[in-house]
Order: C-alpha cells, then sequence, then structure tokens
C-alpha cells in the first residue's frame, strides 16, 4: 500500500510538471501571435453601446489592435459567425483563496495549507471572468498576482483592498491615529484600496476615510455596526466610495419599506457612493441554511478544492438556522431587491460583486448568478453586463485599459454563442476566452476544468476541515 501510494504521489508531481511545461510553451507561443475574430457581433459595452454586426477584430500583442481594418498576415483566424462578443467579466467582490496558515508554527515552517493557484484561477477563466476585486487582500493575493503577472499562472486581473477594522480583520485600528497609520502602510505595502470593516468606531471608521482620500486610495467595504440606529445620513461619509453588498444597508434598518430604500439611495446618490448589490451571498446564505444538498447542487462544486467542500459541508455557519432566522434572511432578500430598484431609479451606479469564496459561493459561476439576479431585481440585460464591465473597470479607475471592446484596449473578451442582450443567461454559453490576448477556447478550459475535478477526487480524502482544526489545537 506505501509503494503505491508513493507511485501515486510520483504520477501526480509528473503530471504536475508536464502540465506546468505545457502551458509554458502554449504562453510563449501565444506572446508573438496574431488573432483575427472574423464575422462576430460585437457588444462592446460603450456608453453608446451599439452592436457592430459581422466585425473584424484584430488582437495583437495583446490588446485590440484593430475593429473593420486590415488582416495582417499569418493571423491566426477564428470563426465568429453568428458569435457574440463581450468585454471579460469583472467581479467587485472576491476572497481568493491563498496559501496560508492561521499563525506561525515555528519560524521558516512556512504555509500550512497549499494551493494550486492555476486550479484557483481557472474556474474565472473558464467563467470568462478576467478581472476580480479581491476585498481581503493579504501578501499571498500580491504573490498570486505576480504568478498571474509573469505568465505562470493564467488567471485574472487582480485588485486589491487592505481591509481595516475595530478586530478580526488583517489591520486593526481602535483609535483615529491608529486608523490613519493603517492607511499608509496599507498604500507603503502596495495595496491599491481601503477596505473599512464591521468593527471599526465611528470617529476611527470617518478617520480611515479621510486618510485613503489624502492617500489617493478609494474605499470600499462595510458600513460599521456602530451606525446602527442611527441616521442613515452619519454613514454615508465623503470618499466612502462603494458599499460591498446591499446586507451593508439592511442591517442598519428594521423598516424594509420601498421608501426606505430610495432613502438609502438619495443618500448615496448625493454622496456619491456606488453599491455592489451582491444578491448572491444572501441567496446562498438562506439555501444552504435550509439544506447542505443545494451546497452539493451548485454548479461548480465539484471544482472547489477539497478542504473547502469539507468546510462548507461540515462546519458550515448557516446550516441549521432556526425558522425564525431562516425568515429574516428571507425578508433582507427581498428587501435587497426594492435597493435595487431604488438605486436604479435614482441613478446611481451599481457594480457587479458576489463575495465569491464565502460558503457556498463558486468563483467565476456566481458571477452569472448575479446578473441574472440584477435582471430578476429590475436591471436591464444591458444594465447588467454594464455592472459587471464598463462600471466596474470605471470604478477601479482602469476603464482606459478594460471594461469595453475598443481600439486599444487590453483583450479580455468573451466569445459567446448567443446573445446576452436577448437573454442574460446567454453569458454562460461560452464558446472561448481571451485572457489578457491569450485565447483559450472552450475545450481547453472544458480539460482544465476536468483535471481540477480528477484531482479533487484522488486527493479528497487528505482535506477534512476539521481534522485541520484539531490538529491546529493540539
Amino acid at each position: 500500500m506505501k509503494y503505491l501510494k508513493l507511485l501515486r504521489l510520483f504520477a501526480v508531481i509528473s503530471f504536475n510538471l508536464n502540465a506546468q511545461n505545457n502551458s509554458k510553451l502554449e504562453n510563449n507561443q501565444q506572446e508573438n501571435a496574431i488573432y483575427v475574430i472574423k464575422d462576430v457581433n460585437v457588444i462592446p459595452m460603450t456608453k453608446e453601446n451599439k452592436v457592430i454586426e459581422k466585425a473584424t477584430i484584430v488582437i495583437k500583442e495583446n490588446k485590440i489592435h484593430s475593429i473593420n481594418k486590415t488582416i495582417p498576415e499569418n493571423s491566426i483566424v477564428i470563426d465568429g459567425k453568428d458569435k457574440w462578443l463581450i468585454p471579460g467579466l469583472i467581479d467587485m467582490h472576491v476572497h481568493n483563496l491563498a496559501s496560508s496558515s492561521p499563525w506561525v508554527i515555528y519560524h521558516t515552517k512556512g504555509p500550512l495549507v497549499n494551493y494550486d493557484t492555476q486550479n484557483l484561477m481557472t474556474l474565472y477563466i473558464a467563467n470568462g471572468v478576467t478581472t476580480v476585486f479581491e476585498l481581503g487582500a493579504r501578501p499571498e493575493h500580491i504573490g498570486q498576482r505576480n504568478e498571474i503577472t509573469r505568465g505562470n499562472v493564467i488567471g485574472p486581473r487582480m485588485a486589491l483592498a487592505k481591509v481595516i477594522g475595530g478586530n478580526k480583520s488583517n489591520f486593526i485600528a481602535k483609535n483615529p491615529s491608529d486608523g490613519r497609520n493603517a492607511v499608509r502602510f496599507a498604500k507603503e505595502e502596495g495595496y491599491e484600496f481601503i477596505k473599512v470593516y464591521t468593527w471599526l468606531n465611528e470617529e476611527t471608521f470617518k478617520a480611515v476615510i479621510d486618510e485613503a482620500d489624502k492617500q489617493n486610495m478609494k474605499v470600499v467595504g462595510h458600513i460599521p455596526v456602530a451606525f446602527k440606529k442611527k441616521q442613515a445620513k452619519d454613514f454615508f461619509v465623503p470618499h466612502f466610495g462603494l458599499i460591498a453588498h446591499a446586507e451593508e444597508l439592511s442591517k442598519q434598518t428594521d423598516d424594509y419599506s420601498y421608501e426606505k430604500a430610495q432613502e438609502f439611495a438619495r443618500l448615496a446618490k448625493e454622496n456619491n457612493t456606488w453599491l455592489i448589490p451582491n444578491l448572491t451571498n444572501m441567496l446562498s446564505i438562506s439555501q444552504q441554511a435550509k439544506s447542505l444538498q443545494n451546497i452539493k447542487n451548485l454548479q461548480g462544486f465539484k471544482y472547489v478544492h477539497p478542504l473547502m467542500q469539507s468546510k462548507w459541508l461540515t462546519s458550515n455557519g448557516y446550516y441549521g438556522a432556526s425558522e425564525k432566522l431562516i425568515e429574516y434572511y428571507t425578508n433582507l432578500y427581498d428587501f435587497h431587491f426594492l435597493i435595487v430598484k431604488a438605486f436604479k431609479e435614482a441613478g446611481v451606479p451599481m457594480v457587479a460583486g458576489t463575495d465569491a469564496g464565502i460558503s457556498g459561493v463558486i468563483w467565476g459561476f456566481s458571477l452569472h448568478n448575479e446578473l441574472k439576479l440584477l435582471v430578476e431585481a429590475g436591471l436591464t440585460n444591458e444594465e447588467a453586463l454594464a455592472s459587471a464591465t464598463r462600471l466596474g473597470a470605471e470604478w477601479l479607475e482602469i476603464d482606459d485599459k478594460i471594461g469595453t471592446i475598443e481600439t486599444g484596449k487590453f483583450a479580455d473578451l468573451i466569445l459567446l454563442n448567443n446573445n446576452p442582450l436577448a437573454n442574460i443567461s446567454n453569458t454562460l454559453k461560452i464558446a472561448g476566452v481571451f485572457v489578457n490576448g491569450k485565447w483559450i477556447n472552450k475545450n481547453k478550459t472544458d480539460i482544465m476544468l476536468s483535471e481540477i475535478e480528477n484531482w479533487n477526487n484522488i486527493n479528497k480524502e487528505k482535506y477534512d476541515w476539521k481534522e485541520l482544526l484539531n490538529s491546529l489545537k493540539n
């Protein structure tokens, strides 16, 4: 049995090394490739968003080189007939797994749990998610981004927000001075955005946002519980640019009326505070509270790392909730739909985000669910697409580089078999994806996903969440 395990281990190692070498070879070949998508219907997602029918798109040196211009010689031609081209999708609220330890076991020990970065990022790429906003950024995430930038991993662009909270966060700030210092440290360490968190007191919350403004860092995040029962105008602080999910608003009130949603929308409009509705997370919470089978039935669950599968099924913080609590979740979910309606009515920009990585919300797959829910909440198909393309890029201040299909922008694109303007669910019908100018067709992503599934099945028994916790205690 021992020798059988060793042979299996060597086989896995050999497979991974060959896969890495093949990936590097493919990356090198694609560096100089010129691609042409012919006869494709382009949905540019610009503000005017006029569909360009039967267009010819040239992709060269990882950018959109031309639209309906001369086709260079020696190009690789992709047939776009009866297909639709949209910008790559942006998930504005994710939490990526990263190799790490909860604390130092001993000096030089390194991560307690290691994850394959490519396996993690493949879930995004297979779903056409080419940019993500990490709202719990740590040094490990900077490392992941470096792997992607070097070309060792095919993955999305990553924007990083450092969390500052009163407790239960990487940076803890108990007073305004601590908060200001935390912002400065975050900038020095290379984080681009600040995330304010639940447990900040009122004075520190305002100080963090003010210091972020001085450091030219935008702020996203939670509304601290310190504002509970206070007037809504108190937490709409200038430069608080983006609310992480609609739940932050519903937690501040017991009034789930449309009039209350309109009040929030009016204040957000006046303060230039955008919103991530994040309908997916509340729906997921209410579903898994009722039954763990709802997690097992999730599309993409078989691609989730075995340790997280174990955690979501054996240590689920939502499962087993009382009927009263489930009713509360349902009321919040319904109120969030009213919030979306009110924010749309008030003209407050909303961007798509899913909380990917929390229990029951699967990276990549979840964004398509969010788009569907946004449409059910009252957005048009085009507005939902804008929330996951142009508007996300605009808030991140990289709209000169991504978010629309225009000459000179990075080639982060999705080729679809059907028109998403006719049916938002057509975003799932992916023929292939361009990731920073690299073409990955559906066959390739299917193979990559199949490899993840196989690895998960082989290694499933090695990962048990409760055993891991017990080993840490001992």
